[in-house]
């Protein structure tokens, strides 16, 4: 009997701890964002009539992404706003993104995270930042971003500054200096830096952990126009001893600057921008449709590093407004790489396989907007894109969109969202990529021409 009523005693204890522990939660300071694309399309002249993306091996959305496959955004915010004399002195934010997309050339609707190749899931943003600290010029953050500035809409490509990783920043003023421990993993998609070492009669796995540090400055000007300049470090450590696989230390830099200035037309939001930027070493990544310096390309050279590789990218990208009827959109997009082996061919990987140990990319493309009336916009794209890998002959395509959009937030402007498009796209490729399935379509259709009719919409709210 004793024995039980002290177990009744603990248990009441107990419970009373675990309400007062119990979290309550009174924050209201909470914003909600989205963006994606979803729809539904086929390819009249494809197997099966299955749609698949038109642009060439390597260059991601490079090249148009009328066809891009499903995917949102789910942007949550918490806001902290500290008081100093009963004012906001500090915009303190907690900010995470969770995305989803489909694989495959599945609808994401039709498929699920069961699915072999279907529906993903991804988490590339959960940080907390500090602007602006007590009323101060400083401001700090710390966690995983999905860090991204400029880039070309109309190929999702996000040029020149796109620090998306993990680590900490601070920043004075126009100044920011962070640091970055960004994923294992390089253009191919394989994890070079991976290792074990011998521990007693156990291997243990050991990441050689990438460590890439920015800087960056921006100079303002008067007319409004922006210089910002760019400088990167990054270094993986040799490995000891008793690692089962040897790796020499090894590092890598880059430099750059990007120039923003607003362009005077009929309608206001016109601009043009333009930058370059140079990778060395293990920095000199930029591949497959994204602009990451971390994401190594090419082989090593003969002691596993790469001292001599490089990349050089260039990007022309502007907007003209020209009247309440039309607006132009357009581009330009040029990359030279190469790994650190010599050959200008394939080269042997830390895996063994044969791989591309240089490339050049160059794509040109314009969107014009024509406002038939305040609702019912026609847009028009057509792109250029060459691709060559190593020694090969170039792999070219062509490529025409033709998207009837309604607007149902009735403006004449081309950021305007959301969008409801019947989309229409036409490429067409040289004997060279058609002969070496050089996209996503010719892999299952080695045809010259490959086709994509299809109803997207496409929306964003922040």
């Amino acid at each position: 009997m004793k024995n039980t009523k002290s177990i009744i005693i603990i248990a009441m204890l107990l419970f009373i701890q675990v309400m007062k522990a119990q979290v309550v939660i009174t924050n209201t300071r909470m914003s909600f964002g989205t963006t994606g694309r979803i729809g539904v399309g086929a390819s009249p002249t494809g197997e099966g009539n299955m749609w698949k993306p038109l642009n060439l091996n390597g260059q991601g959305s490079l090249g148009g992404r009328m066809e891009q496959v499903d995917y949102m955004d789910l942007l949550p915010a918490l806001h902290f706003t500290p008081m100093i004399a009963g004012k906001d002195c500090t915009n303190v934010t907690f900010q995470v993104r969770l995305g989803m997309y489909s694989q495959n050339g599945q609808f994401m609707g039709n498929t699920s995270t069961r699915t072999m190749s279907g529906l993903t899931f991804i988490l590339p943003e959960t940080y907390i930042e500090g602007k602006n600290i007590l009323g101060s010029k400083w401001s700090a953050w710390a966690g995983v971003r999905f860090r991204r500035y400029d880039d070309i809409h109309i190929t999702d490509y996000f040029y020149f500054d796109d620090h998306s990783a993990q680590g900490f920043g601070f920043s004075h003023k126009n100044t920011e200096i962070a640091m970055y421990m960004p994923a294992n993993t390089d253009s191919a998609g394989v994890y070079p830096y991976n290792y074990a070492i011998n521990i007693g009669n156990s291997k243990n796995a050991v990441i050689r952990q990438r460590q890439a540090w920015v800087i960056e400055h921006s100079i303002l000007s008067k007319n409004g126009s922006v210089l910002k300049l760019l400088g990167e470090f990054h270094h993986v450590a040799g490995t000891s001893e008793k690692a089962t696989v040897k790796y020499a230390a090894d590092n890598g830099w880059v430099i750059g600057a990007k120039y923003n200035n607003d362009i005077k037309t009929a309608l206001p939001g016109s601009f043009n921008q333009f930058s370059m930027r140079y990778g060395h070493g293990i920095a000199n990544g930029g591949d497959n449709g994204t602009t990451y310096t971390w994401a190594t390309y090419g082989a090593p050279d003969e002691n596993g590093k790469y001292t001599s590789a490089y990349s050089f990218t260039t990007v022309e990208h502007f907007l003209l407004n020209l009247s309440r009827k039309l607006s132009l959109n357009g581009y330009g997009v040029f990359t030279k790489s190469k790994g650190g082996a010599d050959s200008d061919g394939k080269a042997t990987y830390f895996n063994g396989n044969q791989i591309y140990n240089r490339k050049t990319d160059f794509v040109v493309g314009m969107r014009g907007l024509f406002y038939a009336t305040n609702w019912l916009h026609l847009l028009g794209e057509a792109h250029y894109a060459i691709r060559k890998d190593g020694v090969n002959p170039n792999a070219e395509m062509m490529k025409f969109d033709f998207a009837p959009t309604i607007v149902p937030l009735g403006k004449r402007d081309p950021w305007c969202r959301p969008h409801i498009r019947l989309v229409f796209s036409l490429a067409r490729y040289n004997d060279f990529a058609k002969n070496n399935q050089y996209s996503p379509w010719l892999q299952i259709n080695q045809k010259q021409w490959g086709t994509y009719i299809g109803v997207k919409t496409e929306w964003w709210i922040f």
